[in-house]
């Protein structure tokens, strides 16, 4: 999106500098990573940049009223009503499209967000090494809000651990070596110094749980939960502790942020980033569907949304689980990035740390030409997946 670095980087770019760049994140990964990096990072404008942050500040914002944590308790499953909950979102993601106004400046819409962490640790390596290895300007950075690895490194142990000790605190998945978030759950054990624990192998001794380290049973004070609870369910996994139980342990991003910060806040956000968006169980009128998008509220990589929904799409949702789905507005998101494949789609992720304000410190970019940013619809293509946001110092 600026146009002399974009120029830049494609006539110096090569297919050998491609793969010495996935070697070069495997090797800092320690693991390979199983989804799509792209060619390229994204060249951000400040200016647009700085109000993507601003515009998710402002919906953050609106979600943290009591007016709204009152209106989605129903967001919550019971069976997963995790008790002392926290007043805010410790981690925040943030997801726009970019579409052109009237004028032909580009404007950020929102697209999702979401009360759950994301790859904290994962993409400022991926970051560095497009700046490494492509031996981009030395002037651009990737760290926002002033941040360095320093201060970066320093936020993000103290949003973990807080004041306890690393052997105390835990990276939580479900079956986490077969998860293609593996790189990110890695790098976070080097970072921060905490151990990975698969979910089911957490054992719960009256109110307190443990996990094995080095042969010795080890009490959690402290969780970093990255366990969804729509794969805990889909998978049926049996748990020694039940998520609803009184437990003494803190939580670094407490578990009900997923649901009370997701697509169900969408249709009570008012922004101009924000295309109109309803509850299915408040849409009546099915007559004309052309323009609007069915999303179910807790979905993944694009599962379940129906792009082109017909009348008998929603007569086929029974009526008890009409609030489990929103239609949104139709959005035509402005192909920005120039490749030898034609320009590409770019979605921005502002990434969030709650630092006594949420405080944009990432992005994570999303590049593909197909229908949608999932993997599913850009299948066979290059130049596309998973990138990192650079931009100069403004």
């Amino acid at each position: 999106m600026i146009a002399d670095l974009r120029q830049r980087f494609n006539a110096s770019f090569t297919p050998e500098k491609y793969r010495a760049f996935l070697d070069v994140v495997e090797s800092r990964s320690g693991t390979p990573v199983d989804f799509r990096t792209s060619e390229t990072p994204c060249f951000l404008p400040p200016p647009l940049l700085r109000k993507m942050c601003q515009f998710g500040r402002e919906l953050i914002a609106q979600l943290s009223t009591p007016e709204y944590l009152a209106k989605s308790d129903r967001s919550i499953p019971p069976e997963y009503k995790v008790p002392n909950e926290a007043p805010h979102p410790l981690f925040i993601q943030v997801d726009f499209g970019l579409v052109r106004d009237s004028s032909g400046e580009l404007q950020p819409k929102l697209v999702e967000l979401q009360g759950f962490p994301s790859l904290y640790a994962y993409q400022p390596v991926v970051s560095q090494a497009y700046m490494d290895v492509f031996e981009v300007d030395g002037d651009l950075q990737f760290f926002l809000s002033g941040l360095d690895w320093e201060s970066y490194t320093r936020l993000l142990k103290h949003a973990i651990l807080a004041d306890h000790d690393p052997e105390n605190v835990i990276l939580m998945e479900i079956d986490p070596l077969q998860q293609k978030t593996l790189p990110d759950f890695l790098l976070t054990e080097k970072l921060v110094g905490i151990k990975t624990v698969d979910i089911a192998k957490i054992r719960k001794d009256g109110k307190r749980l443990f996990y094995e380290r080095d042969g010795r049973s080890t009490p959690i004070h402290r969780i970093y939960n990255r366990a969804i609870v729509d794969e805990l369910i889909r998978r049926n996994i049996k748990l020694e502790f039940r998520l609803t139980d009184d437990l003494d342990v803190g939580w670094a991003g407490h578990p009900n942020w997923f649901f009370r910060m997701s697509k169900f806040s969408i249709p009570f956000l008012e922004h101009e980033c924000v295309p109109e968006s309803q509850f299915l169980g408040n849409f009546h009128d099915t007559s004309n569907l052309d323009g609007w998008v069915l999303k179910p509220l807790f979905s993944f990589a694009g599962s379940g949304i129906i792009l082109h929904p017909k009348p008998s799409d929603l007569s086929a949702i029974p009526e008890e689980h009409r609030g489990d789905y929103i239609l949104q507005r139709k959005m035509n998101f402005e192909p920005v990035i120039e490749t030898p494949f034609g320009t590409t789609k770019a979605e921005v992720r502002i990434m969030y740390i709650w630092d006594q304000e949420p405080l944009p410190v990432l992005t994570i970019i999303r590049m593909g030409r197909g229908q949608m940013m999932g993997v599913d619809f850009n299948k066979k293509m290059e130049w596309v997946g998973s990138s990192a946001g650079l931009f100069p110092e403004d």
